[in-house]
């Protein structure tokens, strides 16, 4: 297929080929990510801003489960590609799309029934509730469009087609930014006209996709009938995606409902923080999940020696991200947590947390560049284990550690803390990983 050029190109060429789209992505993302908050912050209310953060698990568990469709997805699908199975490559394809949206309604219809359990859980306090409840109810209403708008535009990744996905991200943030002022300070919806903006962009981004299948030729199918096929293949989905889908967990929950205990202000500080540091993060990440199919493809050949080149160049370019963007958000913390808080001591205390939270951003490459290895070559259960080590068995018990220790400083350290231990077990685990991997390759070719 045409589609699968883009695989057989130089490295270097290839990695840009399929990284730069994704990072541009990225920044799209960031931009619609941060649009909610930046027009609620123009009603200079910080309780609608502290209700928002706290409802961002709930996002996350759309998004995680996207991303468990979308990333899992997608490597299958290049493997297939790379092994020259066309028909298994689409059978994928439909099983994710129509999982997704079978999940969307699921999740859509618990989120409602259990609204008010759920608001206690995530450290709603009288302040918050009501919006934190309205923000809330509308996202999930929306959740199955959210969940098969970025699915579909991660599953096509994998069959080396990079402009539609990218497209449909440009068309749902451009649509978020131009509804978010309308809907948030025109209408005075307040945080409500937040979501809803959210919601009717992801729409019009699936409308794009659709349109964009109808007119070019791709494995990309809405046929129910190869998820039939392939159902029992969904574990396998699920375990090469579960990695990235716990990297949008609850694990914010715990933070929030520590922060709450300082106040309503804590947590708006928090959430503008996590706004300013994330564009880091979010970029490496985008970065090595942009060049996965490229490594799968390559697993799916047997060229283990691309693969190495793609690790070796993905290493220089990530550290590249986490030093400069890092040292940028350092020097400019006060000017990107006032994009979203107007309150002076709120910005202040901001801005300290962001300094801390950056302090692992140069070396965070290292742990997502293994993440996105060891997914390409099969071994979802290390990957998952590396993320199941952040995001909860060490992260959950630093947070109360560090802040018995620090107060609420410890909040943001512990996060930090977790980083670099993940980062050097995630290194070691990749190194032993990557020689089983040479190995088998080698003993298959001489079979």
């Amino acid at each position: 297929m045409q589609n699968q050029e883009i695989f057989k190109r130089p490295v270097w060429k290839a990695i840009f080929s399929m990284g730069i789209p994704s990072l541009i992505s990225v920044l799209v993302m960031i931009i619609y990510n941060m649009a909610d908050m930046y027009f609620i912050g123009f009603l200079n209310d910080y309780t609608q801003v502290a209700a928002v953060s706290l409802i961002m698990p709930v996002f996350s568990i759309m998004t995680a489960v996207s991303m468990l469709l979308g990333n899992g997805g997608c490597t299958l699908i290049a493997q297939a590609l790379g092994a020259g199975e066309k028909k298994r490559a689409r059978s994928y394809m439909s099983l994710c799309i129509w999982t997704a949206i079978l999940l969307g309604v699921i999740i859509a219809g618990l989120i409602i029934v259990f609204s008010n359990p759920l608001l206690k859980f995530l450290g709603t306090n009288e302040e918050m509730w009501q919006y934190a409840r309205n923000y809330m109810l509308i996202l999930a209403v929306g959740s199955p469009a959210m969940l098969l708008n970025y699915t579909i535009a991660c599953l096509v990744r994998g069959e080396g087609v990079i402009k539609p996905g990218l497209i449909a991200n440009f068309v749902s943030t451009g649509m978020n930014i131009l509804w978010d002022p309308v809907l948030i300070l025109g209408v005075k919806m307040g945080v409500s006209g937040a979501a809803l903006a959210t919601v009717l962009s992801n729409v019009i981004g699936i409308v794009y996709l659709i349109w964009y299948k109808m007119h070019h030729e791709m494995i990309l199918t809405f046929n129910p009938k190869p998820a039939r096929e392939s159902v029992r293949h969904l574990g396998r989905v699920f375990a090469l995606g579960f990695p990235n889908a716990i990297l949008n967990g609850f694990a914010s929950t715990f933070s929030n409902q520590l922060l709450v205990l300082y106040g309503t202000s804590a947590v708006a500080a928090m959430a503008a923080a996590g706004k300013a540091t994330m564009i880091v993060g979010l970029l490496q990440m985008g970065l090595c999940m942009g060049v996965q199919p490229l490594m799968a493809y390559y697993y799916g050949a047997g060229d283990m020696r691309r693969i190495k080149e793609v690790v070796m160049k993905l290493f220089i370019l990530t550290l590249g991200i986490g030093v400069v963007f890092g040292a940028v958000g350092m020097l400019g913390s006060k000017a990107l947590v006032g994009l979203f808080i107007r309150d002076l001591e709120v910005v202040e205390l901001g801005q300290k947390i962001v300094c801390i939270q950056l302090l692992s951003a140069p070396f965070a490459g290292i742990y997502y560049i293994g993440q996105n290895f060891m997914q390409a070559t099969g071994s979802a259960l290390m990957a998952t284990i590396t993320s199941v080590l952040r995001q909860g068995v060490l992260l959950i018990p630093l947070l109360y550690i560090m802040n018995a220790i620090m107060k609420m400083m410890g909040i943001p350290t512990a996060h930090v803390m977790a980083d670099f231990i993940s980062i050097v077990v995630t290194s070691v685990l990749t190194v032993i990983i990557y020689k089983k991997v040479k190995n088998q390759l080698k003993q298959k070719r001489e079979a």
